[in-house]
């Protein structure tokens, strides 16, 4: 096992929940959005993460045992792909709306705001924990030095 190896996963788990951070800011931002492109409303969008090849920790456990580690087997985690979230839409009453329907009701984004910011609390305390995990590697690999210098 490579000596970095666990500031390697932190580093993909920053980059993961950084994107995550950013689809959230996105959808706030689109929550009145009744057209897009499409001339649809918009809708909220949600990151799909996958691990590395072989980071199960059982496997790293078992090829440690057995000494059969090679130290590329290391991968953390990814976002594989963006999915739309296919909630329907929510109706709301406006009759004056310039994308109201003949009753007078438009279709507005399928972002419920309070979910976003629980999301982006979730995103954030991950964030931190593997900011908290590169630092106490550092900290280790510093007091390893400091010990190889004695």
């Amino acid at each position: 096992m490579n000596i970095f190896s666990s500031m390697n996963i932190s580093a993909s788990a920053l980059t993961a929940e950084k994107t995550r951070i950013d689809l959230i800011s996105k959808n706030i931002a689109n929550v009145n959005t009744t057209r897009t492109n499409g001339g649809v409303p918009y809708r909220r969008q949600i990151p799909v993460f996958q691990e590395e090849k072989n980071s199960k920790f059982s496997s790293f456990l078992n090829k440690e045992i057995n000494n059969q580690s090679r130290g590329n087997e290391l991968g953390g985690v990814r976002i594989t792909k963006i999915v739309e979230d296919e909630t329907p839409f929510k109706l709301k009453y406006e009759p004056g709306h310039p994308d109201a329907d003949s009753d007078g009701y438009v279709k507005m984004p399928n972002v419920d705001t309070v979910k976003e910011m629980v999301d982006m609390i979730s995103a954030q305390r991950g964030y931190d924990a593997n900011v908290t995990a590169i630092n106490s590697s550092k900290s280790m690999l510093m007091k390893a030095l400091d010990i190889g210098r004695r």
